[in-house]
């Protein structure tokens, strides 16, 4: 395969800014009107997408970014742990968060956001100070990690149910009857 015309090279580049064919091809020059068809048309073309698939992997190179790395950030927030950020005392059930250190692995990472809310009040003579301290922290979504991984893996997909209904059916059919 040759070289692609110069408005084709740009409809790839443009492609990759946002995933987005119909943006691609109006910034690549295509009009308004007839966009969605041209994009649609070029998208189709095998030497198109191949010149998208080595641009991605050529981004992907230049930012260090893979679908691997992505997705063990996910699993991070998918499969973390609340024990990894907190401990519970067993006598009196007083809750201390922890700190990085004692965190393990990349558990941290799970974490959207920490706040704290202190408040300090002093007795008329500013002598007695009492100090009330409320943290609060927020993990990332849990669920949408695990959704965001299940569709990765095509977990969700018309066959995949199919064929977990075949499996079910099958195992009833097979498998003993609990008792």
């Amino acid at each position: 395969m040759g070289k692609l015309p110069a408005r084709h090279e740009r409809f790839c580049e443009e492609y990759l800014k946002d995933l987005n064919i119909t943006k691609a091809a109006e910034r690549s020059g295509f009009s308004k009107k007839t966009a969605a068809q041209q994009g649609a048309r070029l998208f189709k073309k095998v030497n198109i997408q191949s010149q998208i698939q080595q641009l991605m992997k050529r981004r992907s190179e230049r930012t260090e970014i893979t679908q691997d790395r992505v997705l063990r950030e996910l699993a991070i927030c998918g499969f973390s742990d609340l024990a990894n950020h907190l401990d519970i005392d067993p006598d009196t059930g007083a809750i201390r968060a922890k700190g990085f250190d004692e965190m393990p692995g990349a558990s941290r990472r799970a974490l959207k956001s920490i706040k704290e809310d202190r408040v300090i009040k002093e007795d008329a003579d500013g002598r007695k100070t009492t100090v009330y301290d409320k943290i609060r922290f927020e993990l990332h979504d849990k669920l949408k990690a695990l959704e965001l991984i299940g569709r990765h893996l095509a977990m969700f997909n018309e066959e995949a149910k199919a064929l977990g209904e075949v499996i079910y059916k099958l195992s009833e059919q097979f498998m003993p009857k609990q008792k």
